[in-house]
């Protein structure tokens, strides 16, 4: 008689067979992914319970790859807001995605959607922009509660972190909603967006964030652009000591990158590296405008260029 063994199933006539190889991996994959949703009570067979603290979207892949992207000594993230712009980040060689929507007004909460597609297309962290409007950073208690919803709402949908930012009227950071915001946030980490470069000093700001627990700082240095707010973004990562990830952004491309790693001592940084794409519409009424007087033309979309993400990528494996 043949031994018991797991690996010994009766076939649908009760004719005992030995599980191929596939099959046990198909098994085992299947109770993995049970495991992860309960677990079974010593003693009962029967009675399960759900983990207090579910595991986080990324926990499998998201510090493996991004430990790898920074073993070259640099990690780029690419700004998008389209599905195309996300996936030609990633085959020009970038390391995370900051997903928005509607670039022209600096980034504002993308829809689930737009989430799940992008998540369905690319291996590398998405960490997603929660930002209820453009215009300043003083937030209505209405605002604050759509973006704690959109929180929830992309933790829901595998989003790998968020990145957010809100500011008092005074231009300090707004340490009591940042707090409760991170508290809905959790465990994902969190990327304090560019509101940063609205604060009345960004020195104490910086220690701020630092005491709240966020990540990094997205900056340009409280100025028009990375390069032109350089001397400030070296003070702080000089001041962060590693503490907080001081990442450069804004207007940032191949011409000036290589200057601002070099000048700021930042292992990260943040582009959009953009070019123009002509609209494939064959008929088209110039009479009508769907924005306003300054958003961008109807008939020319702008998204990432694989080959300005390429270019950006070995200026800092060569910088750094």
């Amino acid at each position: 008689m043949r031994p018991k063994s797991e690996h010994f199933q009766p076939d649908g006539a009760g004719v005992g067979r030995v599980m191929s190889l596939q099959e046990r991996l198909k098994r085992d994959s299947n109770r993995l992914s049970r495991c992860g949703r309960c677990v079974r009570l010593a003693g009962s067979a029967e009675r399960r319970r759900p983990l207090a603290k579910p595991l986080p979207p990324a926990s499998w892949t998201l510090n493996i790859l991004e430990t790898w992207r920074m073993s070259e000594g640099f990690l780029m993230e690419v700004c998008v807001d389209s599905v195309e712009s996300a996936i030609n980040a990633e085959r020009g060689g970038a390391g995370r995605i900051e997903l928005c929507s509607s670039l022209l007004e600096g980034g504002i909460t993308p829809s689930v959607g737009l989430l799940q597609v992008v998540k369905e297309n690319v291996q590398i962290p998405v960490y997603v922009m929660i930002r209820p409007r453009g215009g300043d950073f003083l937030y209505t208690d209405r605002e604050v509660e759509v973006m704690r919803r959109d929180v929830e709402l992309m933790k829901i949908h595998r989003a790998d972190g968020l990145v957010l930012g809100a500011l008092t009227e005074d231009g300090r950071v707004d340490a009591e909603l940042c707090m409760e915001l991170l508290a809905v946030c959790r465990p994902l980490p969190v990327t304090f967006h560019r509101a940063f470069d609205m604060v009345h000093d960004p020195l104490v700001a910086l220690e701020t964030l630092v005491s709240l627990g966020f990540e990094r700082i997205l900056t340009s240095g409280c100025d028009s652009s990375a390069l032109e707010g350089l001397p400030l973004i070296k003070r702080l990562v000089e001041q962060a000591k590693g503490r907080i990830i001081i990442m450069p952004g804004g207007g940032i491309t191949e011409r000036n990158l290589q200057r601002i790693l070099e000048g700021s001592g930042a292992q990260e940084f943040h582009c959009s590296a953009r070019s123009g794409k002509d609209s494939a519409m064959k008929f088209r009424n110039s009479s009508v405008n769907m924005g306003a007087s300054l958003s961008a033309p109807e008939y020319s979309l702008k998204v990432a260029d694989v080959a300005k993400v390429r270019t950006l990528n070995a200026i800092a494996k060569n910088t750094l």
